[in-house]
């Protein structure tokens, strides 16, 4: 065989896939609507794409320092000081080619062949892929509807074992759209203290939220587990951004530095002309993300309400992100055809 090893191993994204067959069908002239890609279907608001164009005039077309330009990563520290009251210098962040190209980074320079990976399901179907490639094991915690498909404390010491390097925490979760409370983290993160696990702490969904409810950065929770916790964000989602990639990685400066170290000889810099447009994405007007947030939570109590009445098929009602995990469950028991496939 040709193709590499490590390469083999890994399958193709199953929501790209999905995109794809979406797109095909609706190009054929059918009326169809694609749930797969995590994608708003907002167009980015327009004093971002402004802010890009007057990058474009003033020359910033060149490249950057791999790490990111310094303007938008002070303004990622600010960010995260004060939405997260968390305390980052720039040498402890690295602005990547999305918030999947940051885990990627993560995932590569933690993980040594061998090393175990805990990763509650359901999951994102690239993080998956991503520890397989980086030679490391999965080690899958299932959950269900009983504990809004949220990992309890006693699931996750069950699995630890010495050879456990990460736990991949997603929150609000892609699928499930569910967030875990102050006390839910604060008993995670005294188990991953404990064992000296780092903490890959995706929280790309952050200001997807409804009802109130309040996201809590893991790495906030005490200054030895913020020492274990990578922090992922973006712009992609909440500012209609995915196009432009534009993610970051917040943690330890020498972690930092190695995922720096590792872009060098990969992508090298994100776009400079889209760095500029998160710079006004993060410090600019926000009134467009919460039209969003009011239309997204008008679509989910939309969609709630329809799957749940539907025979067969339920859904928990989602916390935050733009998902909802159907349970079809009772389908696949009628029909194994259905459940084989």
């Amino acid at each position: 065989m040709i193709i590499a090893k490590r390469v083999r191993q890994i399958s193709a994204s199953p929501t790209l896939a999905i995109t794809a067959k979406a797109n095909q069908m609706k190009a054929e002239g059918m009326d169809i609507i694609g749930f797969g890609a995590g994608e708003p279907d907002f167009d980015t608001p327009f004093h971002i794409k402004k802010a890009a164009q007057e990058a474009m005039e003033r020359g910033f077309t060149k490249y950057t320092p791999t790490s990111g330009i310094k303007e938008l990563k002070e303004a990622i520290c600010a960010k995260l000081k004060t939405d997260n009251n968390l305390a980052y210098s720039s040498l402890e962040i690295l602005v990547s080619c999305g918030a999947k190209h940051s885990i990627f980074n993560t995932i590569l320079c933690l993980c040594n062949e061998g090393d175990e990976v805990i990763l509650p399901a359901p999951y994102w179907v690239s993080y998956i892929e991503m520890i397989k490639f980086a030679g490391a094991h999965p080690m899958i915690i299932n959950t269900d509807e009983t504990t809004s498909y949220k990992i309890t404390p006693h699931q996750l010491q069950q699995v630890i074992t010495p050879r456990t390097k990460l736990l991949i925490l997603n929150y609000p979760s892609n699928p499930t759209g569910m967030i875990y409370s102050e006390k839910e983290l604060a008993e995670i993160g005294e188990i991953l203290v404990k064992n000296k696990i780092f903490c890959l702490s995706d929280e790309i969904y952050e200001k997807l939220i409804y009802n109130g409810e309040k996201h809590l950065s893991i790495a906030s929770l005490g200054r030895e587990l913020k020492s274990l916790t990578l922090l992922i964000n973006g712009v992609s989602k909440c500012y209609a951004m995915t196009g432009w990639r534009i993610g970051y990685a917040a943690g330890p400066q020498d972690i930092i530095q190695a995922m720096s170290n590792l872009q060098d000889h990969s992508t090298s810099n994100p776009s400079s002309i889209a760095q500029w447009a998160a710079v006004e994405a993060l410090k600019g007007k926000q009134e467009d993300l919460f039209t969003m947030v009011g239309e997204f939570k008008k679509r989910r109590d939309y969609m709630v309400e329809k799957i749940n009445s539907i025979p067969n098929l339920k859904t928990l009602k989602p916390q935050g992100a733009f998902y909802c995990w159907v349970d079809i469950s009772v389908l696949l028991e009628k029909n194994s055809d259905i459940a084989n496939s």
